[in-house]
C-alpha cells in the first residue's frame, strides 16, 4: 500500500480535482439555465386562466418536488426512458433540470404574483407589449424579490450535484472517491474536496451579495415601481 506525506495527495491529484470541479460547474450551470427556463414556463402555466394548464403545472411541481434527485438520476441513466440511451452527463443534466425546475417555478411564481396589479394595468393602458411590460414593470420588482431565494436554490443545486457521481459523471465528488481509493488517505482527500466545494458555494454567496447591493435593496419596492410606471408616460 502506498503511503503519502501530508499534503502530497492534494499536490498530486489537484489537476484531477480541478477537472472534476470544472465538470461540476459545467453541469450545474447548464442545469440552472434549463431549470430557469422550464421553471418560468411552469410558473406562467400555474398563473394561467386555463384550468387544465394550472392543473398540469401544479402536478409537475408536486411530482418533482416529491422525488429525490437520486431516483431521477437512476431513472434517466438506467431505465433508458422512451428507448433513449443517455450518457451519464446528459442523464444527470436532465434529472437535475427537471427536479430543480419545480423549485424555481415556485420562486418565479411568487415573484410574478408580487408585482402590483395596478402597475400592470397601467402598462396595458399605454399599449405596452408583453416583453416591454416584463422589462419595464415586472422585472424591477419581481426579480429583486426573486434573487435571494433563487441564488439560495442555485447553491443547493451545486451541493446536491455531488449525487451525480453515483451514475459515474466525473464530477468533483467522483474524482475525490477515485483519489482516496488509490491513496487510502481519506481525510486529506475529503478535506481538499470539501475546500473546493466551499470555494464554489462561497463565490455564489458573494455573487448574491453583489447583486443585491447593485439592485439597491434600500431603494424599496415602492420607489422602483414608481420609477417604472413613471417611465411609461
Amino acid at each position: 500500500m502506498n503511503t503519502y506525506e501530508p499534503g502530497s495527495v492534494a499536490a498530486e491529484y489537484f489537476p484531477i480535482f480541478l477537472a472534476g470541479a470544472l465538470t461540476t460547474l459545467g453541469i450545474v450551470a447548464a442545469a440552472i439555465v434549463c431549470a430557469t427556463v422550464l421553471g418560468y414556463v411552469i410558473a406562467t402555466l400555474r398563473l394561467s386562466r386555463v384550468r387544465a394548464l394550472r392543473i398540469f403545472a401544479a402536478a409537475y411541481v408536486w411530482f418533482f418536488r416529491g422525488l429525490p434527485l437520486m431516483l431521477s438520476l437512476f431513472f434517466f441513466y438506467y431505465t433508458k426512458p422512451f428507448g433513449l440511451t443517455m450518457d451519464a452527463f446528459t442523464a444527470g443534466l436532465i434529472a437535475m433540470s427537471l427536479n430543480s425546475a419545480s423549485f424555481f417555478s415556485e420562486i418565479i411564481r411568487a415573484g410574478l404574483k408580487s408585482v402590483n396589479a395596478g402597475h400592470l394595468e397601467a402598462a396595458d393602458s399605454v399599449g405596452m407589449n408583453p416583453l416591454q411590460k416584463f422589462v419595464r414593470v415586472t422585472a424591477p420588482e419581481g426579480i429583486r424579490l426573486m434573487t435571494p431565494p433563487y441564488i439560495n436554490n442555485c447553491i443547493i443545486m451545486l451541493k446536491e450535484s455531488a449525487q451525480i457521481s453515483v451514475i459515474t459523471v466525473p464530477d468533483l465528488m467522483l474524482q475525490g472517491q477515485k483519489a482516496y481509493n488509490s491513496t487510502y488517505n481519506v481525510m486529506e482527500t475529503l478535506g481538499v474536496v470539501a475546500a473546493m466545494y466551499l470555494v464554489m458555494t462561497s463565490l455564489l454567496m458573494v455573487l448574491q451579495l453583489v447583486i443585491e447591493k447593485k439592485m439597491g435593496r434600500k431603494m424599496g419596492t415602492t420607489k422602483q415601481l414608481r420609477e417604472a410606471v413613471g417611465s411609461m408616460a
